[in-house]
């Protein structure tokens, strides 16, 4: 962890901010069709399916996986459980290019838990970056209006996406340590395994907890099962794969700074897909955003 960022590792920390970008379009584009809780159990759900035949080995006694369920189960219910279900709550009320600029406050969160927490230094540079991606995130909040500031009033997709990210860096932090046997780390598809097993397990539990609610209605048909096809592939497997190849690497705080290209593609999406087309200040919020980027990897 912590090594130097180099091209390759920049385009493998590129992949999920492009992935994810999908996942909040798609998310906005089903809302209507399945519930968010029960979206975010389909998806996964189906992610073990196609996980299982790669990794099952690690379901034998001794393979290391139930000696160290307390980890997996932490792992499971942040980046399984607990982010995506809130991403997709938070669809329900707001849009992909402002609930993916919200999360571009992540390298705030990540310095502050990593300081708090996890015994990280930060930088001058990271911190200066961090700031301008919050600088980016008052803009949209704002929607351009800074005397908005005073009087605002969030509404309910804006505070499931803090809470998503919140949960997220403490995740992304957690997987910077190596605390599960090394048979299980080496293995992508064994160590995302064992986190989505008990990943389906929270979200089960929360998707039936919806339903309890009322919540019940889903439109089968090709829309739906093509769109979760692509959530549990893109945006579940190969995202996951890369950031955490990428944490691993270079570690959370420079990772983060990644994450803030999610609103940059969710913009060009949109427009390309739902009609949203970006306004000025979501334009002075990218320029934000990326000298966020390019001041804290230097």
């Amino acid at each position: 962890m912590n090594r130097p960022l180099t091209l390759s590792t920049a385009l493998m920390l590129v992949v999920p901010p492009l992935l994810w970008a999908g996942n909040a379009v798609v998310g906005r584009l089903v809302s209507t069709m399945v519930p968010p809780i029960t979206l975010n159990f389909l998806r996964w759900a189906i992610a073990l399916l196609i996980l299982a035949p790669l990794a099952g080995w690690v379901y034998r006694k001794g393979s290391g996986m139930w000696s160290h369920w307390r980890r997996f189960a932490l792992l499971g219910l942040l980046g399984v459980g607990m982010y995506n279900a809130l991403q997709y709550l938070a669809l329900q009320s707001s849009t992909p290019i402002n609930v993916t600029l919200v999360a571009a406050s992540m390298p705030v969160w990540m310095l502050l838990i990593g300081w708090m927490f996890f015994g990280a230094g930060v930088s001058r540079r990271q911190v200066a970056g961090a700031l301008l991606s919050v600088a980016g995130v008052l803009i949209v909040l704002s929607r351009g209006e800074w005397q908005q500031l005073v009087a605002l009033r969030l509404v309910p997709g804006d505070l499931f996406m803090v809470l998503a990210t919140i949960a997220w860096s403490v995740y992304s932090w957690l997987l910077a340590g190596r605390k599960e046997p090394e048979a299980i780390r080496s293995d992508w598809a064994a160590f995302l395994l064992a986190q989505v097993t008990f990943g389906v397990m929270w979200s089960g539990a929360f998707a039936a907890g919806e339903w309890a609610a009322g919540s019940r209605h889903i439109a089968w048909g090709l829309p739906l099962a093509a769109a979760l096809l692509y959530v549990a592939v893109g945006p579940a497997i190969v995202a996951f794969r890369c950031w955490g190849a990428g944490v691993q690497r270079v570690g959370p705080n420079i990772a983060a700074f990644f994450n803030n290209l999610t609103p940059l593609f969710a913009a060009l999406m949109s427009s390309a897909f739902l009609r949203e087309l970006p306004h000025a200040y979501h334009a002075a919020a990218f320029l934000l955003i990326v000298g966020g980027i390019v001041l804290s990897s230097r």
